[in-house]
């Protein structure tokens, strides 16, 4: 299905850029040719920023796994996971990836959640007996990244903040309650669809290409030296007083958590912005600002206090970041240049045309459409549409239909991206019903996002 749509957008893009050439307007072929320049551009720089973050995390993801840290955080949420993942072992290093990755998407810690993902993704590769093709368990995987759960849409409320909103903190509960149907659906949607004889089809077995196979034993490769490491926890020694010191770091932990959130304990005034939003904004905001450095302090220090060498065991987990970066990146050049030429054409305004009259039926605002079709393609786009919306006197950052596109703006990730990053890492070309399910999460999360809005704002 991506070759279908990758082909489509920059087929359309083609045809409309020689229409609108013909008639004298923007978006005609040399504006689309010069799109695809820059979006290649973009592309390399932006998977270029991924190396220094996919080197730190698959360091730190190595010494958690050496010291058994991801088994066991695998098993805190065994019951939902084997329902989700069934046919992944429950004690299989890929568990513990996944937790660790959905807990950073519902944070809101993106810079985390994409390498984790893309540790989780590898790991699943090794379960993977269709080299090329997505199996449920990634399939699962991706309907949950393009969904996730939002507890405080900290980048939304930012902005609504910036331009002087009455109540920003109004958005976190439509927020919630919007991603979690959005969410609810993909997944449904995801097993559903697995189940069906189109999904099980593709799961025959095909003729496999060379660098499919290539990518399939990297990863299986990757996977082998930390099933060693898992097998090997049960006899690693513990430092004397272990677990005072991890009982005391916990105990800093939280008392850091109180001191930002409840700052009236320590005997602090709140600052005026702290001062309006609720202690449960403060709650969340303070554990997305110390969970990442905590993270970054607690892999090596649990490590270390099993005897392990962290620095070399980092630095060897680090070596395979850049490698992971130069698999994935003709997959974010090939939808970088798709879209980018897509958009240059005047693509998304043609479609918003298209649907109009199916919004109209639907009662869902006109001035929304743009964001909800341009967010599964690119999340930086649908921010600056946002932006103009919020900053435009006609509407401002109280208004419902702005308190609307608010919500819904968390409702779902970048679908596109995703799928092309997290299936690329691993050679992936037969994405099943992954896409499909994004999708649901990309239509049904503005759906929800209105009706709760009309229902909770009036």
């Amino acid at each position: 299905m991506l070759n279908y749509i990758w082909l489509g957008l920059i087929g359309l893009a083609v045809l409309m850029g020689g229409y609108h050439g013909s008639l004298g307007e923007p978006g005609n072929l040399g504006d689309v040719g010069d799109a695809s320049v820059t979006s290649a551009k973009d592309a390399v720089m932006f998977a270029g920023g991924l190396i220094g973050v996919m080197t730190m995390w698959l360091g730190l993801m190595r010494l958690a796994d050496k010291a058994g840290l991801v088994k066991r955080l695998g098993l805190v949420l065994k019951p939902i996971l084997i329902w989700l993942f069934p046919d992944v072992p429950a004690n299989h290093p890929a568990m513990g990836a996944i937790v660790l990755n959905v807990a950073a998407n519902i944070l809101g810690l993106n810079n985390a959640a994409t390498p984790l993902g893309l540790r989780a993704m590898n790991e699943l590769e090794q379960l993977n007996k269709h080299p090329g093709i997505a199996t449920n368990a990634m399939c699962m995987l991706l309907a949950i990244n393009t969904s996730s759960i939002t507890l405080i849409p900290v980048t939304v409320l930012g902005l609504l903040a910036f331009y002087h909103g009455k109540n920003p903190s109004v958005i976190i509960g439509t927020s919630l309650a919007a991603t979690a149907v959005a969410h609810a659906f993909a997944i449904g949607t995801c097993k559903l669809l697995e189940r069906t004889r189109w999904s099980r089809r593709q799961l025959e077995a095909t003729v496999v290409s060379p660098q499919t196979r290539e990518a399939h034993e990297a990863a299986v490769e990757g996977g082998e030296i930390e099933e060693k490491s898992e097998r090997t926890d049960a006899s690693l020694p513990w430092v004397p007083g272990s677990k005072w010191i991890l009982a005391a770091l916990a105990g800093i932990f939280v008392a850091l958590v109180i001191a930002f959130a409840f700052p009236d304990v320590i005997g602090r005034s709140p600052t005026p912005e702290e001062a309006v939003h609720g202690w449960p904004v403060r709650l969340v905001d303070a554990l997305s600002m110390l969970v990442l450095p905590w993270l970054i302090l607690f892999f090596p220090l649990y490590a270390a206090l099993r005897r392990i060498s962290v620095y070399d065991e980092f630095v060897e987990g680090g070596k395979q970041g850049f490698q992971v970066i130069l698999r994935i990146l003709p997959y974010i050049v090939a939808m970088f240049v798709a879209v980018g030429m897509f958009k240059a054409a005047g693509g998304m305004d043609a479609i918003t045309s298209f649907f109009s009259p199916v919004t109209n039926l639907l009662h869902f605002p006109s001035e929304l459409v743009p964001i909800a079709l341009i967010r599964p393609f690119s999340s930086g786009a649908a921010l600056a549409l946002l932006t103009q919306l919020v900053a435009n006197p006609h509407y401002g950052p109280d208004n419902i239909i702005t308190l609307m596109a608010a919500t819904f703006y968390g409702c779902s990730e970048t679908t596109f991206y995703v799928i092309a990053v997290y299936f690329g890492s691993v050679g992936i070309r037969k994405t099943r019903h992954a896409i499909p399910a994004g999708l649901v999460a990309d239509i049904i999360g503005p759906i929800a996002a209105v009706m709760i809005c009309r229902a909770v704002l009036g």
